[in-house]
């Protein structure tokens, strides 16, 4: 009988990663830390000694601390690809506000006699500046270092959305599969290393003007020499860049099954589904975990590598409902039947196109679909007033899904619907669905099977050939261990796959993860 594993066990097993992450983190912060110093500084001055600018200055710094930090990586990608760049420039443009105001409030509430005295005694504004002004104004501007400090610290956490690294990947990870362990992992390094930078920059605050004058040039260059040996980790020579989201990361269907089944050796990165199709499209990736029914797949010409040893099994979608929502209201079953083998994987694939690469809405797409296919009814004139939530998870199907159910659910019965699109995870939708904060979302059988039920492999290695056997096996282990049922499977296959763009596939002779590992082979470097 195996035992559960403890968070010590947890970090004992991942402790070289862990430490890795460390340090790409205090690289991604000392080195946007240190531009923000040089820029930060550089305004703050400019703008003490130029009044009429400090409200502008000061208000467009302002503004780019308010845009959420996941959109502002977002726009930083079409400038500067993934990786480490985006993420220094996102975290620069957060670190600057603080340290731009403590710099003018900090010269500027500087007693004028002791200004008018300096130049008295001789000394050109410059050395005005030098030997007076910022010393006297350091502990003001070591005040706003700090909060730049930990600001900086925190927000680096999202990095890895964006294959940049860090300890996010373990947070979001941990997010995805539900795992505490990883999710603590990523948090508790964290929260030690902004403790640590603000007692360390608290220290230097206490020191003597005099002091802080002598040692004005030691800052700077602990995060010069930091940030450069911090980093030196994320310069590797590649022979195949991959990467993955956080949930595949972690999944035996997944990134372990890879390193199992397959003996699959590669240099990783966690990256955001909605960003990883762009990635490799741009060649800033090498492979990704995608699904076959993406739209994406088709819009950028990438190609489903063969899973030849068979890793991945059947994903046929259907809803997933909890039985209490079915017996309350039995009018659901036929209803959320009608999509029944009606939908196959070109079809699913046209649709994600529309959403995923030509940017119409996923309600106009499924509303589309469904009177193109006399399914259609507009919403039931007579309410009985009860609601059902629809769930989905953070993919074109999901979104697409949910609302032909919310459609035809309106249209058939009497039932209000309220849709909770964008979930997440598989987890967090499935927690949902069993806490009952959800009534159903479409599923795959295949996530059921390996992620949820995770079913030993003696079991699963008898199904996976088999679709139909797939489907029976989690519909009757579903209802007994958690009381949710799995209506009538959709039609469609949405497997996972390990991509590659079709260009670079066919010049390496690569169309099987077979072919992948034995290319790897013949190619230890490059």
């Amino acid at each position: 009988m195996e035992t559960k594993q403890t968070f010590i066990d947890f970090l004992r097993e991942q402790s070289g990663k862990i430490l890795e992450q460390t340090l790409v983190h205090l690289g991604l912060t000392f080195s946007a830390l240190l531009l923000a110093l040089v820029i930060g500084l550089s305004l703050g001055i400019l703008i003490s000694f130029q009044r009429r600018l400090a409200a502008l200055v000061l208000g467009i710094a302002g503004i780019l601390q308010t845009i959420p930090s996941i959109a502002l990586l977002g726009f930083m990608i079409p400038l500067l690809g993934i990786g480490a760049q985006p993420a220094i420039a996102a975290l620069l443009l957060y670190a600057l506000l603080p340290i731009i105001r403590n710099t003018y409030t900090g010269i500027t509430q500087i007693d004028p006699a002791i200004t008018e005295a300096a130049l008295a005694l001789g000394m050109n504004p410059r050395q005005v500046l030098m030997k007076v002004q910022l010393p006297l104004a350091m502990p003001v501007i070591l005040a706003g270092i700090r909060i730049a400090a930990v600001i900086t610290v925190g927000v680096a956490t999202l990095a890895a959305y964006i294959a940049a690294g860090g300890l996010g990947e373990f947070i979001f990870g941990g997010i995805a599969l539900n795992n505490t362990h990883m999710i603590l992992a990523g948090a508790i390094p964290a929260a030690v290393l902004a403790l640590l930078c603000d007692g360390l920059l608290s220290l230097i605050q206490k020191l003597s003007a005099r002091r802080l004058r002598h040692m004005s040039w030691l800052l700077p260059c602990c995060l010069i020499v930091l940030s450069s040996a911090l980093l030196a980790p994320a310069t590797f020579d590649r022979k195949m860049l991959a990467g993955f989201t956080p949930e595949f990361m972690g999944r035996q269907d997944g990134f372990l099954g890879l390193q199992k089944v397959y003996g699959l050796t590669l240099r990783t990165v966690v990256i955001n589904d909605m960003i990883m199709y762009k990635a490799i499209a741009g060649k800033k990736l090498d492979l990704i975990s995608g699904s076959t029914t993406d739209g994406r797949v088709k819009a950028y010409d990438l190609l489903a590598l063969e899973d030849d040893k068979h890793i991945f099994p059947p994903y046929y979608a259907a809803p997933l409902v909890h039985h209490k929502t079915l017996e309350k209201y039995p009018q659901l079953t036929p209803v959320l039947n009608m999509l029944a083998g009606r939908i196959d994987d070109s079809t699913m694939t046209a649709l994600n196109y529309q959403v995923d690469y030509l940017k119409q809405s996923p309600e106009q797409v499924a509303l589309d679909f469904l009177k193109q296919n006399n399914l259609y009814r507009p919403p039931s004139p007579s309410k009985t007033g009860d609601n059902i939530i629809i769930g989905s998870k953070l993919f074109g199907d999901g979104y697409i899904l949910a609302a032909m159910y919310k459609i035809l659910v309106e249209g058939y019965t009497s039932l209000n619907v309220t849709t909770k699109t964008g979930l997440g995870g598989t987890q967090i939708c499935f927690e949902a669905l069993a806490n009952g904060q959800i009534d159903l979302y479409p599923e795959y059988t295949g996530t059921g099977l390996m992620v949820i039920l995770k079913t030993p492999k003696a079991v699963t290695d008898t199904l996976l050939t088999n679709p139909g056997k797939v489907y029976a096996y989690v519909k009757e282990a579903f209802h007994k261990q958690y009381g949710l049922d799995w209506m009538l499977p959709i039609g469609f296959n949405n497997t996972y796959a390990v991509m590659m763009r079709r260009s670079q596939a066919d010049s390496l002779g690569i169309h099987s993860l077979s072919a992948l590992k034995s290319w790897l082979n013949k190619n230890p470097t490059l």
